[in-house]
This record gives structure tokens, C-alpha cells and sequence, in this order.
């Protein structure tokens, strides 16, 4: 059977309470907002730089619902830069620990609607992948979030319109 979708953000209305956390956290400079754009997406954007040992930028919500079990994948209708940028899943509310990570490379100035499965995250922490973690299962999703990262230098933009768990 499948899942009826479930948006847990449209940024016309936001949802969640989305929070920042950059390379500062190590040393780094690297500097990035999440906030409203003029026409009423998320936009999350800044500059990463990989001065300090630093080079990642992040903006990340609490989920303010549990999802079904039935969910399998996320489905986020966006526009980016052309750069690579990450979705992230967290399975607890700590603010460090274990990420599942998806990666997806953004169109320049495009529209997309991308479908990231659940199976194909990986669990890292720190950028290291790690073994021996199970799937994650839909009814544990926590937090939800965008990374990007990768010596990827310089101004970055993304446009979200919305996030939805099928």
C-alpha cells in the first residue's frame, strides 16, 4: 500500500523552525541563513569557505510530526545553483550523531522535483561513513536538512519550495 503524502514543509505557510549550523561549530567561517524569499520559498544560502579548517554550511528543523511507516521516500520540489548539496536525515534531536545523507546536484536556475529513497541514504557522522547502522526506518525521522559541503568555495543558493515524505 502506499503512503499518502505527507508535507512536512511548505515554506508559503513554514512548517518548521529551521536552524543553522555551519563549520563555526570547529573553527571554521563559513556563513549561511535560512530564511523567506521575496516570491515565498526557503531559501538557504551563504558562502563556504575552508578557511580555519572549516568548508561546510547547513540549515536543519525538527520534524513536528511522526511519520507513518509506510514512507519510503522524500520528494522536494527545488532550485539551486548548479552545486551539490546533501538532504539529511536525523533519527534522534541531538545536535550531533548519526546523519543519513543523500546527495543531489542542483540544476542552475531550474525548477526540480527530485525523489530521494529512503534505502538509499547513508549514515555517516562527521563525513565518515559508517557501517553497521540499519536503514532508517520512516517512523524514527526526527530531523530533516540541507547541507552543502565538499570544497565547494564560494556563494551558494538554494530555493525550496516544499518537503514531502510519500
Amino acid at each position: 500500500m502506499l503512503a499518502q503524502p505527507i508535507i512536512v514543509e511548505d515554506f508559503q505557510q513554514q512548517q518548521l523552525d529551521w536552524r543553522i549550523v555551519n563549520d563555526g561549530v570547529m573553527g571554521g567561517v563559513s556563513a549561511s541563513q535560512m530564511e523567506h524569499s521575496n516570491s515565498g520559498q526557503g531559501k538557504f544560502s551563504g558562502t563556504v569557505s575552508l578557511a580555519n579548517n572549516g568548508g561546510f554550511a547547513s540549515t536543519r528543523a525538527l520534524l513536528s510530526t511522526i511519520l507513518p511507516p509506510s514512507i519510503t521516500k522524500v520528494r522536494i520540489r527545488l532550485k539551486g545553483d548548479g552545486k551539490k548539496y546533501s538532504f539529511r536525515i536525523r533519527t534522534d534531536g541531538d545536535f550531533d550523531g548519526v546523519s543519513f545523507r543523500h546527495f543531489f546536484t542542483t540544476e542552475e536556475g531550474e525548477w526540480q522535483e527530485i525523489n530521494l529513497s529512503l534505502n538509499d541514504f547513508v549514515p555517516t557522522w562527521r563525513g565518515r561513513i559508517l557501517t553497521n547502522i540499519p536503514p532508517i526506518q520512516s517512523s524514527t525521522i526526527r530531523q530533516i536538512g540541507f547541507l552543502i559541503a565538499d570544497k565547494q568555495v564560494g556563494n551558494f543558493s538554494l530555493l525550496v519550495d516544499w518537503i514531502r515524505f510519500e
